[in-house]
């Protein structure tokens, strides 16, 4: 017990301290994340609201697709990224591999499904309750898909935020792209595996509190939007 509290005061000490090396761990760490998820929010937010709001032949196919992708195996996403970007692979000249951008790519891969699959059901439940009005309207699709995803706000932030804490805290796919190079494309989840193999608890836990404190708070953000959701439903 005494030897945890140790080492936990280390951490800590670490973390208050500001070390350089940390926190550009962190940086690095939140920078990658916060790329990938507004790119898969690019992606999965209007493919979502696509197939949640219209009716198409193949559309029970999709939403079978995007609950299953949902649960795409890490290193599975990161073999493939590594395959392609790979100096034999088609996308090898453009020399991504071992980059912060290959795993963005990793990752977005990951979150967009998650991103889209909430998305969808999200906007059908809403779509269910406004359709009539819509038909009456004479409303076009854009402005429909427009209207539903501004309707829905609220619930799409908590999609979004399911979907950043997804990705801060994947491991498999991002080393095997990223290759967990000191100052180039070490993040907080790669540095803990290492530096815990290493003995370096200190820092690997320092990181794993940070990790932590990033889960509760994207919690935190998540219940707050829910309820600013209800009151504005009951406004």
């Amino acid at each position: 017990m005494q030897n945890f509290a140790s080492v936990l005061g280390d951490a800590v000490a670490l973390i208050l301290s500001g070390d350089a090396d940390l926190m550009e761990i962190i940086a690095l760490s939140l920078r990658v994340t916060i790329t990938a998820v507004v790119v898969a929010c690019l992606i999965g937010l209007p493919l979502g609201a696509v197939v949640g709001a219209f009716r198409f032949p193949g559309r029970t196919v999709a939403t079978v697709l995007l609950n299953s992708l949902m649960g795409l195996p890490p290193v599975v996403v990161g073999l493939i990224v590594y395959l392609a970007l790979s100096a034999s692979g088609p996308l090898g000249p453009l020399g991504l591999l071992y980059t912060p951008t290959a795993m963005v790519i990793a990752q977005t891969i990951l979150v967009t499904p998650i991103v889209a699959a909430l998305t969808r059901q999200v906007i059908e439940d809403l779509d269910r309750e406004y359709s009539e009005q819509f038909r009456s309207l004479g409303v076009g699709p854009v402005t429909r898909i427009g209207a539903l995803l501004w309707d829905a706000r609220y619930s799409l932030l908590t999609v979004a935020l399911a979907g950043f804490g997804r990705a801060v805290a994947e491991v498999g796919a991002v080393i095997i792209v990223g290759g967990n190079i000191n100052h180039v494309t070490r993040v907080m989840t790669t540095t803990i595996a290492l530096e815990t193999s290493k003995g370096n608890l200190e820092l690997a836990l320092a990181l794993g509190v940070v990790l932590l404190v990033i889960a509760i708070l994207v919690n935190a953000a998540v219940m707050g939007l829910r309820a600013s959701a209800a009151r504005a439903a009951y406004a």
